[in-house]
């Protein structure tokens, strides 16, 4: 089996590394390696999906890893790549937070032969001892070497606050706390996380004279330069209740050409072969790997039966032909009342979520780009009555690729 560093690094999930040579030799044998996770929301988003990747090759080669909930670190906010003061949230919220993306690791990463192990940093952080803390902890870090660090740096423009300023204390603890609990010798996480990382391994060094390494990943952006996993709407959502499966399927099939390769390589476990055979298709060829993207990601997440209603229908949708399953098209209701009343073409639009704005569906309607049951609409004050309900629904679309079926209750 290939060694999981030349895996990573082919596939581009490697930015930086403490040191090359020694991380390659020691991933010939299993290791224990970890990243953590914040537990700022109840789902992780399309964003997070680099480091949880990861993960899932890590443990794919035989190696065991530790995802670690953020308890305890949570409660103060990382400063790293945040302009400003992080919002705190209550500590109940963050329990509850962890119980959810606990479930969403559980998709990617097999926690049941001990290979994955989920620990959460609040049950050696909360307790702390503040005073003997700063004794055993605190006098190894020079602060004008936290300073330098590029997270801290950037943050001295606006304004640190004391309590971020320990962010990095807290982490480097957190990995020699695993270090000696797990015998946990590599640490994983985005590129904004390196000055941190660094830290815990020189910690380690010091304190226990071990030796452990870092890895960081790329800041992904799309070729646009939009931030990864966010669109117009908002964030891409793991949670199938905030992002349905189908509007996961639609954000990955709808993938800039130039992304395409690289999102294959980083989201699938695809071979590398195929994925440079797919990377080479142009024009409509080129179909056939977004298919391939976007049924593999969203099978990873939501499982073989919710990928195959969400390529059904994005194809039923294209085709002018076959039936759409229901349940995989994002549904709204709207009050049958309204309906028989009329509701203006540009209001239902807006209503349903399709576009943000009553202005902006209505500049929508003038440029040809909606649509009621596949009929384009001519006029933005057109109503919409129910005689335009089609097997007890409407469906609407904006442009090409945004759909939403509209359901009368009441």
């Amino acid at each position: 089996m290939a060694n999981v560093y030349d895996v990573l690094r082919e596939r581009g999930f490697v930015e930086q590394v403490s040191d090359e040579e020694k991380i390659r030799a020691m991933l010939a044998s299993p290791v224990t390696c970890y990243i953590g996770f914040d537990p700022t929301s109840s789902s992780f988003h399309a964003g997070s999906l680099v480091p949880i990747m990861a993960l899932a090759h890590m443990q794919r080669h035989g190696h065991r890893v530790l995802a670690v909930m953020g308890g305890g670190t949570a409660m103060i906010g990382d400063p790293s790549g945040k302009s400003e003061l992080r919002q705190l949230i209550p500590e109940a919220e963050i329990d509850a937070n962890t119980d959810g993306l606990r479930l969403q690791l559980g998709r990617f990463l097999d926690f049941s032969a001990g290979q994955a192990i989920m620990v959460n940093n609040a049950e050696w952080l909360r307790p702390l001892n503040y005073i003997a803390f700063l004794r055993d902890i605190g006098r190894h870090f020079s602060v004008n070497r936290m300073l330098a660090a590029e997270s801290y740096r950037m943050r001295l423009e606006t304004g640190l606050n004391f309590i971020e300023f320990n962010y990095m204390l807290l982490q480097a603890y957190d990995y020699l706390t695993l270090f000696r609990r797990y015998q946990c010798t590599l640490q994983m996480g985005g590129n904004d996380q390196w000055g941190n990382i660094l830290a815990g391994a020189d910690l380690i060094r010091r304190v226990d004279g071990g030796e452990a390494q870092a890895l960081t990943f790329p800041l992904l952006t799309t070729a646009t330069g939009a931030k990864m996993g966010k669109t117009e709407k908002g964030a891409i959502w793991l949670d199938g209740r905030r992002t349905t499966p189908y509007e996961y399927y639609q954000y990955w099939i709808n993938t800039d050409d130039r992304d395409v390769g690289r999102f294959l390589a980083l989201f699938t476990f695809q071979p590398m072969d195929e994925i440079r055979r797919l990377s080479s298709l142009t024009g409509e060829n080129l179909r056939e790997a977004k298919e391939l993207l976007a049924y593999e990601a969203t099978r990873l997440d939501h499982g073989e039966e919710e990928a195959d209603k969400a390529r059904n229908a994005s194809k039923a949708l294209f085709s002018d032909g076959a039936d759409i399953d229901e349940g995989a098209v994002p549904t709204v209701e709207i009050d049958r009342r309204r309906l028989e009343e009329g509701i203006p073409a540009f209001a239902l639009f807006a209503d349903a979520g399709l576009v943000k704005t009553r202005g902006e569906a209505r500049r929508l309607i003038a440029q040809g780009g909606a649509y009621v049951n596949k009929r384009r609409l001519e006029t933005a004050d057109e109503v919409i009555t129910p005689a335009d309900v089609a097997g007890g629904s409407l469906l609407l679309r904006a442009g090409k690729k945004r759909y939403c079926r509209v359901r009368p209750s009441g």
